[in-house]
């Protein structure tokens, strides 16, 4: 049975027909005081989302902001978020809403050490690289 996901009780459908100022009062404090204060960056971005949807292009939306809360509009949209070097591609689903971008495109990757280094004793080198 697959599994339906609701968002404060609406399900996707519901919360894509929401207004901003509707979905504004559905999330939390953070959240509203960060959609109410949205800067020329995040007007942008929500432009950039405007123009993509009515071209119905399949390209992701490169941003740098990471700031950005996501809307209920976003659902299904690509978007290529800068991790600090290099852009992260990232798909929007029900699970991320009310969360921010950059919650999803990394900035560290993960450390794997390799064998031990020059300086290392005698005992280290019999230890697995793994």
């Amino acid at each position: 049975m697959p599994r339906i996901y609701t968002y404060r009780g609406r399900n996707a459908e519901e919360l894509r027909n929401l207004t901003k100022e509707q979905y504004m009062s559905m999330v939390t404090s953070r959240q509203r005081r960060a959609m109410k204060r949205m800067g020329l960056a995040y007007r942008d971005l929500i432009a950039k989302v405007e123009k993509s949807k009515k071209q119905g292009s399949g390209k992701p939306i490169k941003t740098q902001t990471r700031e950005a809360v996501i809307l209920p509009g976003w659902l299904g949209i690509r978007f290529s978020v800068h991790s600090g070097k290099e852009y992260k591609d990232i798909l929007i689903t029900e699970e991320m809403l009310g969360h921010r971008l950059g919650e999803y495109a990394f900035t560290t990757k993960r450390v794997q050490h390799s064998a031990p280094g020059i300086r290392a004793t005698r005992g280290s080198k019999f230890l697995a690289v793994k």
